[in-house]
């Protein structure tokens, strides 16, 4: 066995990278008071505003770094495809983010919904949805990433939804609230440790 020691200040995770080489067969679509509506263009500032909402307690950070410009030429790229999820009132409440940049493959870069929505099957509506968007006549691989610090089931959930892992990796980066980036709350399962 091998320890790897994190520098003081730094969070690490285990990132399991998983695959769905074949479209799922059709299945009838779970019930939910949900909608998804593409942002065409995507305005940066409520971009920032959801993917924190949704982010924010699995340590999401890298778009909120970003600058503009290169926020911009990420998410509004015209391979890139962004989706808000809404409730009834018209409150984003989630966000999908599909990535077609690669030949046949499409990368579901960003996944999830507010953390109030967890544990009461909308992920599984919001996957079977995301799924559609994905499978595009020319889509051969749809692939996405999940690490240790996203939700407890969320590795499970995928495999549960037909995708299989194939390999793992170890990622650290500086605490992004110890940099103020995201609030010091966040993410209570992960401890702080600044040095």
């Amino acid at each position: 066995m091998k320890l790897i020691e994190i520098p003081p200040g730094h969070v690490a995770e285990v990132v399991t990278y998983l695959d769905m080489r074949e479209k799922p067969k059709p299945a009838p679509l779970p019930s939910a008071p949900l909608r998804l509506t593409r942002w065409q263009p995507v305005d940066l500032a409520k971009y920032r505003i959801l993917f924190e909402r949704v982010g924010a307690p699995w340590l999401w950070y890298s778009r909120l770094v970003m600058e503009d410009e290169a926020l911009d030429a990420v998410i509004n790229h015209a391979d890139i495809r962004f989706y808000a999820v809404e409730d009834r009132r018209g409150i984003e409440v989630g966000m999908i983010e599909l990535d077609f940049r690669e030949a046949k493959q499409c990368e579901i870069q960003f996944f999830g919904l507010v953390p109030e929505l967890a544990g009461k099957g909308y992920g599984r509506w919001l996957m079977m949805q995301t799924l559609a968007l994905a499978w595009q006549p020319d889509i051969g691989r749809v692939h996405l990433h999940t690490c240790t610090l996203d939700h407890p089931n969320a590795l499970a959930f995928y495999r549960k939804m037909g995708f299989v892992p194939r390999g793992r990796a170890i990622e650290t980066f500086p605490d992004p609230r110890l940099a103020g980036i995201l609030p010091h709350d966040c993410a209570p399962h992960v401890p702080i440790l600044e040095g």
